[in-house]
């Protein structure tokens, strides 16, 4: 009699991941010692709560060792980076709208985050990168870095984007002085700066292009 890791091999190889069951994706990257009950326990959870689990959660799961939790943690953030990337090729920024709902992930965090996205000259996002993390001072935000990169992207224009961890995206005069600073530095390369986007909690958001700082 088949064992549960190779019926979930063959729906695997059979259907493709698209039409495999959760329990059985688990139980393919648990390998021959999968125990249905196991992988129905966390296959039930949903993709949302299991994604959530840390290393130490999963190891209290009958048969799930150190390896197997590395494993599967490894597979669920590769599948947020491809998600990540597929949202990244077809993304385009009309309006600061656009890019606050883009960099929407980073209300969540409870360390200010400050991030760049390169975008091509139909405004389509071509890139992203954290540059720093830690409270915002215009003194490390080094306008070479950002703009070294935008060239090597090819990229006609950046917007910028930081959290607020209090969740109220007021700008401070740090956030002024830096966004000041990167537009005239965007002005003498030919890289326009189109926003600089500050992430409060629940969707609220402060547009500096908006308030007439770049």
């Amino acid at each position: 009699m088949k064992n549960h890791f190779a019926i979930a091999k063959e729906e695997l190889g059979f259907y493709g991941f698209e039409n495999t069951s959760l329990q059985n994706l688990l139980a393919v990257l648990i390998g021959p010692k999968a125990n249905p009950v196991v992988t129905g326990q966390l296959s039930s959870l949903g993709v949302k709560r299991l994604s959530s689990l840390s290393k130490e959660e999963l190891l209290q799961y009958e048969g799930i060792g150190e390896s197997t939790a590395d494993r599967i943690i490894a597979c669920i953030g590769l599948a947020g980076l491809l998600n990540k990337f597929k949202f990244e090729e077809c993304y385009i920024v009309r309006s600061p709208e656009d890019a606050a709902k883009y960099m929407a992930d980073m209300s969540t965090l409870d360390q200010e985050h400050f991030e760049v996205l390169f975008l091509n000259s139909k405004n389509v996002v071509i890139g992203r990168k954290t540059i720093f993390k830690g409270s915002l001072n215009a003194s490390i935000v080094h306008p070479r870095e950002i703009f070294r990169e935008a060239v090597k992207l090819s990229a006609a224009s950046i917007i910028a984007g930081h959290n607020h961890p209090s969740g109220d995206p007021y700008p401070s005069r740090e956030d002024i002085e830096v966004t000041k600073r990167l537009s005239e530095a965007g002005k003498l390369v030919g890289i326009d700066l189109l926003d600089h986007i500050i992430i409060g909690h629940q969707g609220n958001f402060t547009s500096l292009k908006e308030k007439g700082y770049c």
